[in-house]
C-alpha cells in the first residue's frame, strides 16, 4: 500500500469503527480510520477527570455560551460542565425537524466518539426481539437467529469486560459476565418483595461494560472501577470500555492502523464499470482542504444519521436516491427508545444502612410484558430500570446551632426510583433526508428528522407508568410518586434504522452480515442497520455484528473476492 491506498477504510473512530478497526488490523490489513472530529488519546485528554466541583468556574450551571452553542446537547442526562468537551457544538451541527414533531441527535465528534459518554448498557437481543418483526408484521425479518450471533456476543463481552448475573430468562440472555456490583440493603429487600410477588419479573443488577474484579494481566492497559460514578469526563482508569481505552489502542498495536482525526467524509467514491465502492472523498474540518483516500473495503460506522447522510450525498445516476438505495428505504424506519415514564418512593426502616463509593450503575428489570404472545393492547415490550439510595444533604434547611450542624450531616431517607425504556415499532414515515436548502459550515446539506412515536407507543406508556407505581407499591415504599412525560425522538440517544438489514432486497440495505445487497465491498455496522430495536441499549449488538462483518468481509478478502 501507498500514498492514499489502504486495504480497508472505516468511517468512524467510535464503538463500532474501533471495533472494525480491530478486527482488519489484527488480521494484517493497512486500514485507514477516518474521525471527523478531533483526536482524544486515552487519559492525557480527559482533561477534567480528576477535577473538583468547586473548580469549574460555573459550578456545573450552563453558561450563555452553552445555552447558545450546544442548545440541544445540554439536555442530555451527562451533560455538564465536566462532559461539555465530548459533546458537538450545535451552531456548527445544525439538524431539523418539524415543530409538532420535535427530534434530537446527541452527538460526540472525536476518537471514541459516544463511547466516552454511553451509559454502558450491555444486553443481548434474544429471538424474542430477532423473531417479533415477522410475528407481528411490522418492519422487515431479521436475516439471522439469535444462536448465529450468540457466539459473537460472547467473543464481545470476554474482550471488553461486562458485569453482571446470569439470570436463566429467555427473553434475556446470559452472558459472560464479571462480578456484578453489590446492590445495598434497600434494593435487596425491595427485591425480595417484588420476586415474592410475581412469577414473571425479577430485579437484577444491571448490566454493565465495568470491570468489576479482574486477574492481573486480564484487559491490557485497563484496571478495575474505582465507583467514582464519574463515566463521563473519561475514565483514567479504562475501567469502563470505551473505544480509547480498548480497540483503538489494540489497532495501534499492530502498527496496521493509520487514524486521521478532522476528516469529514463527504460522498463515496462509487465506480460503476467494477459496481464498488473504490474510496472516499474528505473535508478537512479545520482547513476545509479536501483529499480522497482509497481502499479495496469501506465500513461505515459513523453513527446511524450520519452513515444515512453518507449514503444520501454520493448519490449519482446509478443510484439517484442514494447509493447502495434500489430498495428505495434508504432513511426509513428510523426509530428509538420512548422513556420519560418512571416513579419514586420512600422506604422506611433502613435508616441505620449506608453504602460506599458512587456505584456507577443500577438494577434492572427484564421485559415481562407481550413476552411469548401478545397479551396487552399494544405490541412489543419494555424494560424497567432503577435502583435505591440515600436522599443527599439538604442545605435548605432552617436552623440555629450545634443541633442544626449536626442534622446538616446526617443523610436523608432512603429514595427507590424506576424508570421506563419501550421498544418503538419500525414506521416507514419515521424518516431522516436532506434539505438540499440548508448547508453546514462545510457547505454540506443538513439533516432534517419527521419522526414520532404513534399510537402503540403511547398505549405501551400507560401501561408502564401504571406497572411502575404497582411494583413500587409491591416494594413497600411510601409517598410514590409517578410521572409520564412527552416522548421526543432521538431523547433516548438509541437511534437506529435508516439502511436496515433484510432477506429481500428489494425491502432492505443489507444483508445478514451489513453487507450492502447493491455494492458488495460496502458494509454498514452502526445503528442504522437494525430492522427492529428491541427495549434494550443497542451497543453490544453494535459490537457484536461489526466483528461478524468484519469476519465475513476478512474471508471474501482472503479468497480474492474484493
Amino acid at each position: 500500500m501507498g500514498g492514499n491506498t489502504y486495504d480497508v477504510i472505516v468511517v468512524g473512530a467510535g464503538m463500532t469503527g474501533g471495533w472494525a478497526a480491530k478486527e482488519f488490523t489484527e488480521k494484517g490489513y493497512q486500514t485507514l480510520i477516518l474521525e471527523r472530529g478531533r483526536e482524544v488519546e486515552h487519559i492525557q485528554d480527559y482533561k477534567t477527570t480528576n477535577s473538583a466541583p468547586w473548580e469549574f468556574k460555573h459550578r456545573n450551571y450552563d453558561s450563555k455560551k452553552v445555552q447558545e452553542e450546544q442548545y440541544m446537547q445540554r439536555t442530555k442526562y451527562n451533560f455538564d460542565e465536566a462532559s461539555k468537551y465530548f459533546f458537538v457544538n450545535d451552531k456548527d451541527h445544525p439538524i431539523e425537524s418539524p415543530k409538532d414533531k420535535p427530534a434530537k441527535w446527541f452527538r460526540g465528534y472525536q476518537s471514541g466518539g459516544r463511547s466516552l459518554l454511553w451509559g454502558r448498557g450491555t444486553y443481548r437481543m434474544s429471538d424474542y426481539d430477532f423473531e417479533r418483526n415477522v410475528q407481528d408484521g411490522n418492519g422487515s425479518d431479521w436475516p439471522f437467529r439469535y444462536k448465529d450471533i450468540a457466539p459473537w456476543y460472547d467473543y464481545i463481552e470476554e474482550y471488553i469486560g461486562v458485569s453482571g448475573t446470569n439470570e436463566n430468562l429467555d427473553q434475556y440472555p446470559d452472558g459472560k459476565y464479571l462480578p456484578p456490583f453489590d446492590m445495598n440493603a434497600v434494593e435487596k429487600e425491595a427485591k425480595i418483595r417484588l420476586e415474592n410477588h410475581y412469577t414473571d419479573r425479577k430485579l437484577v443488577p444491571n448490566r454493565v461494560a465495568h470491570l468489576t474484579k479482574i486477574k492481573p494481566g486480564q484487559f491490557q492497559g485497563r484496571s478495575e472501577c474505582q465507583t467514582r460514578n464519574m463515566c463521563h469526563t473519561g475514565c483514567p482508569f479504562g475501567a469502563y470500555f470505551s473505544s480509547n481505552s480498548s480497540t483503538l489502542p489494540a489497532a495501534k498495536r499492530t502498527g496496521k492502523l493509520t487514524n486521521i482525526s478532522n476528516s469529514i467524509v463527504n460522498t463515496l467514491i462509487y465506480d460503476k464499470k467494477k459496481n464498488k465502492v473504490i474510496g472516499v472523498k474528505v473535508i478537512d474540518s479545520l482547513t476545509n482542504e479536501k483529499t480522497e483516500y482509497y481502499a479495496r473495503v469501506i465500513f461505515l460506522c459513523a453513527s446511524t444519521l450520519a452513515t444515512t447522510g453518507i449514503l444520501m450525498r454520493s448519490k449519482n445516476d446509478t443510484f439517484p436516491n442514494g447509493l447502495a438505495n434500489t430498495s428505495g428505504v434508504l432513511g426509513h424506519y428510523l426509530m428509538d427508545h420512548h422513556k420519560n415514564v418512571g416513579g419514586s418512593g420512600i422506604m422506611k426502616g433502613f435508616e441505620n444502612k449506608y453504602y460506599k463509593g458512587f456505584r456507577p450503575a443500577g438494577l434492572a428489570i427484564p421485559g415481562f410484558r407481550n413476552i411469548k404472545k401478545k397479551e396487552k393492547d399494544f405490541s412489543r415490550s419494555y424494560g424497567v430500570w432503577g435502583g435505591a439510595y440515600r436522599v443527599g444533604i439538604n442545605p435548605n434547611q432552617v436552623g440555629v446551632g450545634k443541633d442544626f450542624k449536626d442534622k446538616l450531616t446526617k443523610p436523608g431517607a432512603w429514595k427507590m426510583g424506576l424508570s421506563a425504556y419501550g421498544e418503538c415499532l419500525p414506521y416507514y414515515e419515521n424518516k431522516v433526508e436532506l434539505n438540499l436548502e440548508k448547508n453546514d459550515k462545510w457547505g454540506l446539506s443538513i439533516l432534517k428528522i419527521t419522526a414520532e412515536f404513534k399510537e402503540n407507543e403511547m398505549k405501551m406508556r400507560q401501561d408502564m407508568k401504571e406497572q411502575i407505581k404497582e411494583m413500587l407499591n409491591v416494594m413497600g415504599l411510601d409517598d410514590i410518586k409517578v410521572h409520564a412525560g412527552t416522548p421526543i425522538m432521538g431523547d433516548s440517544t438509541h437511534l437506529v434504522g435508516t439502511a436496515r438489514m433484510g432477506k429481500d432486497p428489494k425491502t432492505s440495505v443489507l444483508n445478514g452480515y451489513n453487507q450492502c445487497h447493491d455494492i458488495k465491498n460496502l458494509f454498514i455496522t452502526d445503528g442504522a442497520c437494525m430492522p427492529s430495536v428491541s427495549y434494550k441499549s443497542p451497543s453490544l449488538t453494535f459490537m457484536a455484528l461489526t466483528a461478524r462483518a468484519a469476519d465475513y468481509a476478512i474471508k471474501k478478502m482472503e479468497n480474492g473476492e474484493f
